[in-house]
C-alpha cells in the first residue's frame, strides 16, 4: 500500500509496531496512549483516522494536540508530543507524504510549556542507617543456605547502589565478567543504552566478592562460563539450580525489604533503589564541591542535572544562613 492510499490510523499502528521494537514495554503503552489522543483529536477536528489518507495529515494537527494538552500536567504534554513528532519522523522517514519537520518542532516550540525543575530529595541519614544496616547483614549466622545467600546478596547490592551511583537495571544486568577486580570498575551499558565505566569502592567489591565466594558452588555447577553468570543472582524456589539475575522488581523490593528492617515499615516509599543514586552524587559534592567531577562519575549527559544537587551540599551556605539570621 502506497503512502497516499494508505490510512492515518494504518500509519500509527505501524508507527506504533516500530516503537514496540526499539522501546521499552512502559515507553511502547506510553506512546499508544499519546497516538490514542492524537486520533481523538483528529476527530473533533473532522479528520477520521479511520478513512483519511495519510497525505490529509499536516502539521497543524500538532497544534490541535498542544492546545489540548494544556489540561494536562507538563512532563504529560512533553510525552505526548515527543510520542507525536515521532509519528510524523516515522511518516517523513518512510516517505509516506511530504511533512516540514522543521515547523513540526516550530510548532512545539512556540507551544509547548517547561517543565518545572523539582530538585531532588531524599531522607540522607535514613539511608545511611540502611547502609549500616546492610554491612552487617551477612552476620547472621544463617544456616539455611539460601537464606544465607541472600543476606548476602542484599548486602552487595545495596553497598553497591550506595556506592556506585548504578541505576537499578544497571546493576541487576551486572554480569560477573563486567568487572575488574583488579582496578576496581567494571563496563557496564547505561542509560540510552551506552557503554560506560562505572568505580567500586573497596567495600562495595568486597561485599560482592564476599557474596561471590558463599555462591562458588552454585556458579560451577551452572555449566556456564562464569564471567558469563550474574552478579546478582536469584536464590527463589523459581530459580532452581539455574543462576538467574534478579529483576528490577526484585531490585527495588531488596531496597524496600532494608527500609523496613532497618526503618520500619512506616518509610516504605520514602527510599528507592534510586534514592542510593541521589545519595552517590551528594556524596561527591560534599566530599569535593567537584560538579565536573560528580557530572563524571555519575555519568550525566548535562551538567545541568548534576548541579541539581548542588543545592544539597552546600553547608557552609546553611552555616552562614544561621549564623545571620539565628
Amino acid at each position: 500500500m502506497s503512502g497516499a492510499q494508505q490510512t492515518i490510523l494504518a500509519t500509527i499502528e505501524n508507527y506504533l509496531d516500530s516503537v514496540s521494537l526499539s522501546r521499552s514495554e512502559n515507553t511502547a503503552r506510553t506512546y499508544r496512549n499519546a497516538m490514542t489522543m492524537f486520533m481523538e483529536i483528529l476527530e473533533i477536528n473532522n479528520l477520521d483516522p479511520k478513512s483519511a489518507h495519510i497525505d490529509s495529515l499536516k502539521e497543524d494537527a500538532i497544534v490541535w494536540l498542544a492546545n489540548a494538552l494544556k489540561d494536562f500536567s507538563p512532563a504529560t504534554e512533553q510525552v505526548y508530543l515527543t510520542a507525536t513528532v515521532g509519528l510524523y519522523e516515522y511518516i517523513a522517514g518512510e516517505n509516506l507524504t511530504n511533512i516540514n519537520l522543521p515547523r513540526v518542532r516550530l510548532l512545539i516550540k512556540q507551544r509547548a510549556r517547561r517543565q518545572g525543575i523539582r530538585l531532588p530529595q531524599f531522607p540522607k541519614n535514613d539511608i545511611e542507617t540502611i547502609i549500616n544496616y546492610a554491612q552487617s547483614l551477612h552476620n547472621k549466622g544463617l544456616k539455611d543456605e539460601s537464606l544465607r545467600l541472600i543476606a548476602y546478596r542484599d548486602r552487595a547490592f545495596l553497598l553497591t547502589l550506595a556506592d556506585t551511583g548504578l541505576r537499578v537495571h544497571e546493576a541487576c544486568n551486572l554480569r560477573r565478567g563486567d568487572i575488574d577486580w583488579l582496578e576496581s570498575r567494571a563496563i557496564i551499558i547505561g542509560k540510552g543504552n551506552k557503554e560506560a565505566i562505572t568505580r567500586f569502592s573497596k567495600r562495595a567489591l568486597q561485599a560482592c566478592k564476599d557474596y561471590l565466594t558463599q555462591r562458588a558452588t552454585m556458579d560451577g555447577n551452572s555449566g556456564r562460563p562464569l564471567a558469563s553468570l550474574p552478579v546478582f543472582a536469584r536464590h527463589d524456589r523459581g530459580a532452581g539450580s539455574k543462576v538467574k539475575p534478579i529483576s528490577t522488581t526484585t531490585g527495588r523490593e531488596i531496597v524496600n525489604q532494608a527500609v523496613i528492617n532497618a526503618i520500619g515499615p512506616e518509610a516504605v516509599g520514602t527510599i528507592t533503589p534510586h534514592s542510593f543514586r541521589h545519595y552517590f552524587v551528594t556524596t561527591i559534592l560534599v566530599s569535593t564541591g567537584n560538579l565536573k567531577l560528580a557530572q563524571e562519575l555519575a555519568r550525566h549527559t548535562n551538567i545541568a542535572v548534576t548541579q541539581r544537587y548542588s543545592h544539597l551540599s552546600d553547608d557552609e551556605l546553611d552555616q552562614k544562613y544561621q549564623e545571620i539570621f539565628d
